[in-house]
């Protein structure tokens, strides 16, 4: 038997007739399950309280409930950081080599898990197959990468230069304690994995929260981590709208720090509010992106089509990495459209959990309304060179499908500046590398960008200039998608993160630790 293919979003290698054969047992197998009652947990013990469930609903067909979901209160909220605060210094007391035992362990069972995880995934967010196993790849392996951090700082303890002969300087990075992890719909498992294991890896307890839309991917992970042997109270999964436990888990005062990726308006609000405490406290934020893609004259215009497309369309653009705009040198900007619209129009939409499906649903009904709003914006201000239309017929009718879409907007619209998480892309042309730079650098998001040019000097001058934190040169698979654990680090500039540190990088693991000098005076000798 070949074996199966690795994964990543951008690359895979393997057997994909052996994939495709697997994905469709785990497949058969989620559809099974659909619709049984799911507890939460705090302690490690199953809580439900007999409440009007929250419904799983597959955005490929809405028709499919996957779970119904016990509802977690502001009582639970209390419960869970009290679970953790009780357990989170015998985990600490663990020391890092068995802590990062323990990880590696989850890190182990999300790979033997990861076709149930991935079929999920995939009909819980409406991802691709390809996308959905990229997502349990990399959850696995940002575990590992961030077990290995620790491992290489000799658990951030290290000796000090002294000062006089008899004493003996150490620095330790010791946790804070309790962490609430607060993770989005769009990477439900890599998020959620990579968030809590570095908060897990330096001796903190965790309360996560995952999205409303993916409470099932959520619950998988807390799986993951209970079989692996992580103790009880240690991690503890709540499941519920955010106005209900929410708002009241980062703000809890048993809370030391709070990762959070969602949107920018929510992150800055968590921002300001953690304030409260009287001091402040570790805010580990990513927020969103409004990345632009420039494409010059010297292009190849193949690779910058095929490369715009995949960034654009790849989950429906709901990525925060997505390309939500490209700026085309007006003296190739006529090539270039016709070759993205080729591609466009030959993408393969429908139920994304089938064989060789690129374009799938988006979440939900508010994103469907959103989707529509801009749409209508685009149709006021410019042209619509592609899409603008729901889908309709067959499984489009079942699910949240709209047509991915193409406009040709004036360059001082608001849909090159706002985040619109919804499969509409925005189409400027520009005179001059200059001039597309000034556009691409004025919004409030720093996250992902890229360029296509033959010309060095040009890529450079890109690289040198753009206020983004992930930046691609040239890159067919994806022109601003597809960072990877140790390859490319995930850092947000501006309003795209707070703490110029990316998940993906060498420096992320650290933050979720507070820095302790200790001075030791040894008796003088004789």
């Amino acid at each position: 038997m070949s074996a199966p293919a690795k994964i990543t979003y951008t690359s895979a290698s393997g057997d994909l007739d052996e994939f495709h054969r697997r994905f469709d047992t785990a497949l058969a197998g989620v559809r099974r399950g659909a619709g049984a009652r799911r507890p939460f947990y705090i302690d490690d013990v199953p809580i439900d309280h007999g409440d009007e469930p929250l419904l799983d609903v597959s955005p490929i067909d809405t028709g499919l409930v996957l779970a119904r979901f016990a509802r977690a209160t502001v009582a639970d909220v209390d419960l869970a950081v009290a679970a953790a605060r009780r357990a989170q210094p015998a985990w600490s007391g663990l020391g890092w080599e068995a802590r990062l035992t323990i990880l590696r362990r989850a890190a182990a069972l999300i790979r033997k898990r990861k076709y149930e995880l991935a079929a999920v995934m995939s009909l819980e967010v409406g991802k691709s197959r390809l996308e959905a196993m990229g997502d349990a790849e990399e959850s696995a392996d940002l575990i590992d990468y961030y077990a290995g951090q620790v491992e290489e700082a000799g658990g951030f303890r290290r000796p000090m230069a002294r000062i006089t002969p008899v004493e003996r300087n150490t620095d330790v990075l010791r946790p804070y304690g309790v962490f609430a992890c607060i993770a989005p719909f769009n990477f439900p498992l890599a998020l959620s994995a990579g968030m809590s294991s570095a908060a897990l890896a330096v001796g903190n307890a965790v309360v996560y929260k995952p999205a409303e839309d993916t409470p099932l991917t959520g619950l998988r992970l807390y799986e993951v981590y209970r079989d692996a042997g992580l103790p009880a109270g240690v991690f503890n999964l709540l499941v519920g709208d955010r106005e209900v436990i929410g708002d009241p888990l980062w703000q809890h005062p048993g809370v030391d720090g709070v990762v959070f990726t969602g949107s920018k308006a929510v992150g800055l609000r968590i921002h300001a509010g953690l304030g409260a405490a009287g001091f402040i406290k570790p805010c580990l934020l990513e927020l969103g992106g409004k990345n632009a893609t420039i494409v010059m004259p010297s292009a190849d215009l193949d690779a910058a089509a095929e490369g715009v497309m995949r960034s654009a369309f790849g989950l429906q653009n709901q990525k925060c990495s997505a390309t939500s705009r490209v700026y085309v040198h007006r003296d190739i900007a006529a090539p270039f459209t016709e070759r993205l619209l080729e591609r466009v129009r030959a993408m393969r939409m429908g139920d994304p959990s089938e064989r060789d499906v690129f374009f799938g649903p988006v979440i939900n009904p508010g994103a469907v309304a959103r989707w529509q709003r801009v749409v209508d914006e685009a149709r006021r201000e410019g042209v619509i060179l592609h899409g603008g239309d729901r889908l309709a017929g067959g499984v489009f009718d079942r699910g949240h499908y709209v047509a991915p879409t193409v406009a040709l907007l004036p360059l001082d619209s608001a849909l090159f500046r706002d985040e619109l998480f919804v499969p509409l892309l925005a189409l400027g042309e520009v005179g001059s590398l200059d001039e597309a730079l000034a556009r691409t650098n004025a919004v409030d998001y720093g996250l992902t960008a890229g360029i296509f040019s033959r010309e060095p000097a040009e890529v450079e001058r890109f690289f040198d200039r753009v206020e983004a934190g992930v930046c691609y040169a040239n890159k067919r698979t994806g022109a601003t998608t597809g960072a990877w654990p140790g390859a490319q680090p995930f850092c947000g500039w501006k309003g795209s993160g707070s703490t110029g540190k990316g998940g993906c990088g060498p420096y992320y693991v650290a933050q979720f630790a507070r820095e302790q000098s200790r001075t030791v005076i040894e008796e003088a000798p004789g």
